[in-house]
């Protein structure tokens, strides 16, 4: 965290002790209450919970072997690629381009990221900075490319290769706009599997808020995917939809959650948020309120699978689980991907499958890197 979000926590975290200290005595310890405490006995909607176990445990795993790409061309040679950021602070996009930039490093490529700073002017000027150095590639990270629809059309027309993560709602090849591929997990897969690990671990009993980006089309998606999932449940009640654009997140999010404690105290159990950074700015308001950071409300964040993450949910924090991305092997394939297309080859095809990572099976991980082998077949395939 950088040291202004760190100060809006702080100061925020002490304000919202002093609003909420007499609200918290009202309410009762929300943290030892009956709702804060894990859902015991027959679910209250069989036919959906027995759905829902069956996507969780499977997903639960943490024996991967790499199902990836194992042939391809070999590395094309002197090649410059650029990493344009949505926003660096974002924990998501700040992973993917550490893993390109592993990547690039082992294919022997030149590289360096620009960052948007997570506003529509500061993306659309990085991207055209980006343009103007004249580089083999271009990755799109973790922004709409139809709000740099302009600069979209500028790097079509100079033949530099363009390459998402996370700039679409759909893994592969785009023609409108005009992207080589798009690197994402399954946002169905994901935003199912985030719904049914609330499904599961409630056996159907709770209220849920949803925090979601709508400015992001591939985030509002998402976010519409988790409602529609988690309806299969009617007994579940979802209490909020909460939209707060990521960019803002430092500094809406602890008073919104302060709010939502207000309004629906014992009620809300479960949380579901497109980004685990959202969890990360809440945490210091459910702490003010007197909550227990291992009870309710259960959070779990639906993408990314920052370090900070991991270290919420392995420690019990206000995070309970996530389905992170393996955003450091999306890198590589990101490289990979570029190097296809440099040779005039066709994209590789590859969609990881997601993962659910609790304090049961993360250990001690700070990210999820599949130890399955996927930087020597990359190495292999470029001849490395």
């Amino acid at each position: 965290m950088n040291p202004t979000r760190r100060n809006v926590a702080a100061v925020s975290a002490v304000t919202l002790a002093l609003n909420l200290s007499l609200a918290a005595c009202s309410r009762g310890d929300l943290a030892t209450s009956p709702a804060a405490t894990a859902a015991t006995g027959a679910p209250s909607c069989p036919a959906a919970f027995t759905k829902a176990q069956a996507t969780v445990a499977a997903a639960s795993s943490t024996s991967t072997t790499w199902t990836g790409p194992t042939t391809g061309p070999k590395a094309a040679a002197n090649k410059t690629i650029i990493y344009v950021a949505q926003t660096m602070t974002n924990p998501g996009v700040a992973g993917a381009e550490a893993g390109v930039a592993q990547a690039a490093k082992a294919i022997g490529w030149k590289f360096s990221v620009i960052d948007g700073q997570g506003t529509p002017a500061g993306i659309q000027a990085a991207f055209s900075s980006a343009i103007a150095l004249k580089p083999a590639g271009i990755v799109i990270g973790g922004f709409d490319p139809s709000s740099t629809a302009a600069q979209v059309a500028q790097a079509n027309a100079a033949g530099i290769t363009l390459i998402g993560w996370h700039a679409l709602g759909t893994p592969g090849p785009s023609t409108s706009p005009k992207l080589f591929t798009n690197i994402t997990t399954s946002v169905a897969q994901v935003a199912k599997l985030s719904a049914d690990w609330v499904i599961t671990r409630s056996r159907g009993n709770g209220g849920v808020v949803v925090f979601t980006d709508l400015s992001i089309p591939f985030a509002a998606s998402k976010s519409q995917m988790i409602k529609d999932e988690l309806a299969t449940c009617a007994s579940l009640k979802l209490l909020s939809y909460e939209n707060i654009p990521i960019a803002d997140a430092s500094s809406r999010v602890p008073q919104e959650v302060s709010s939502l404690v207000s309004r629906y105290g014992s009620q809300w159990t479960y949380s579901v948020a497109i980004n685990d950074l959202y969890f990360a700015d809440g945490a210091a308001a459910l702490r003010a309120a007197g909550l227990s950071g291992g009870g309710a409300p259960y959070n779990i964040g639906a993408g990314d699978g920052d370090p900070s993450a991991f270290q919420r949910i392995e420690a019990k924090q206000y995070e309970a689980a996530t389905v992170p991305d393996p955003l450091g092997q999306e890198g590589w394939q990101i490289i990979d991907e570029f190097n296809r297309s440099f040779n005039g080859a066709a994209a590789s095809g590859y969609v990881p499958e997601p993962h659910l990572t609790t304090a049961e099976n993360a250990g001690t991980a700070s990210s999820w890197d599949p130890a399955n082998g996927y930087q020597q077949a990359y190495t292999k395939i470029w001849g490395k």
